[in-house]
């Protein structure tokens, strides 16, 4: 195949391939379709976290290779990881994510290669995520984050946000934004939809879920009117907020546990609302998998997407319980033309500026760039 990146061998390396990962897995995913339709041969290295199969799965048909962890998951040593990125002899390597071995591993390739290493932080040093257990990123940053930023050609930033995360936190300013890409679009709405609004996503203490569920309590809301929570996480953080959901006793919230596949799309796409109060994000794949699927958000800043505002595709809703009861209000106060004109709007999005093939131009001059030895485009 013929293209920007014909011959090309990109090594995209993360600490999960599958559901553990995360939207971080998914962008992965993307990615490696993306430079295949550029020409180039995308190769993903990941920590085998016992997701073999579904990863595998969501990669299809971009080869995976799985390290073995020894000793503790949450630090991801992998000692056999090193001679399997060396063992592909790359062009360039991209790392997802920080916090982990495998940022070690990038940099030690990268000394030894002295060929391009670029690293995508996916959110993972914005100020609410970076103060988060603190001893643990403390090691970090001593033992190989430091030197891991000091090694890499260049950083990636999701966001111009993001883009001075990266600079505070690493001293560096060689630095590109290009977003996420999001799915291919489904129908526009031809009519509106009952009153029911998703979350969807990590169980996590900065997905503020407990902000979320207070915050529908508090609303008032419509008969029949549903809250749909459909998630996964550590086993700790699904025990609170199972806890915190029981409390609750409401019957208008329904847990569906995690949701993937068929079932995930009919949720987006039977929805009034996806609902993201969160904390912390990157920019968070969930809200363009729902402006893909015609269905408008209700979301905090925290998601990084002005985009939505601007365009009239989301509402603010805030963090606090108040707040996003007031955001639910407006939401379902919404007559239909109202909230088709969101759907609408919701979808363009994601057929102009979050396209595949918009986000693919993008990465096409980054990588390019970077390959030709002349940094940042």
């Amino acid at each position: 195949m013929t293209g920007a990146l014909s011959g090309r061998r990109i090594g995209l390396l993360t600490a999960s391939a599958g559901s553990r990962g995360g939207g971080v897995s998914q962008v992965v995913a993307d990615l490696a379709a993306m430079i295949r339709t550029s020409g180039g041969e995308p190769l993903v290295f990941a920590l085998d976290d016992d997701e073999r199969e579904a990863a595998a799965a969501m990669l299809s048909p971009t080869p995976l290779t799985l390290a073995k962890i020894v000793g503790p998951p949450q630090i991801g040593f992998a000692p056999e990881q090193l001679r399997q990125l060396l063992a592909a002899h790359l062009d360039l390597l991209h790392l997802h994510g920080i916090w982990m071995h495998p940022s070690r591993v990038g940099a030690q390739w990268a000394r030894t290669t002295n060929r391009p290493y670029l690293i995508s932080t996916h959110g993972m040093l914005e100020p609410w995520t970076a103060t988060r257990g603190p001893l643990k990123k403390a090691i970090a940053r001593a033992g190989y984050e430091r030197t891991s930023w000091a090694r890499a050609t260049a950083f990636h930033a999701l966001t111009a946000n993001e883009a001075h995360d990266i600079a505070r936190e690493t001293r560096r300013v060689e630095t590109f934004v290009i977003p996420n890409a999001g799915p291919a679009c489904g129908p526009v709405p031809e009519a509106g939809r009952l009153p029911e609004v998703l979350y969807l996503g990590r169980i996590h203490p900065k997905k503020n879920l407990a902000g979320l569920i207070e915050g529908w309590r508090l609303s008032r809301r419509p008969a029949g009117a549903r809250l749909n929570i459909a998630g996964w996480g550590d086993a700790g953080d699904v025990a609170e907020f199972e806890r915190v959901l029981a409390a609750a006793d409401d019957p208008s919230i329904v847990y569906h546990g995690p949701t993937f596949g068929e079932a995930k799309q009919r949720l987006l796409e039977t929805s009034r609302f996806l609902i993201l109060p969160t904390f912390s994000e990157g920019l968070p794949m969930v809200v363009l998998e729902a402006w893909a699927a015609g269905t408008p958000s209700l979301m905090s800043e925290a998601c990084n997407l002005p985009e939505g505002f601007a365009a009239g595709a989301a509402l603010a809703c805030g963090t606090a319980p108040g707040e996003i009861a007031r955001s639910l209000e407006s939401g379902f106060s919404l007559i239909e033309p109202a909230w088709l004109a969101m759907a609408q709007a919701a979808r363009a999005l994601v057929d102009g500026p979050f396209s595949a093939a918009s986000v693919t131009r993008h990465w096409e001059v980054a990588y390019s760039s970077l390959l030709a030895g002349k940094g940042c485009p």
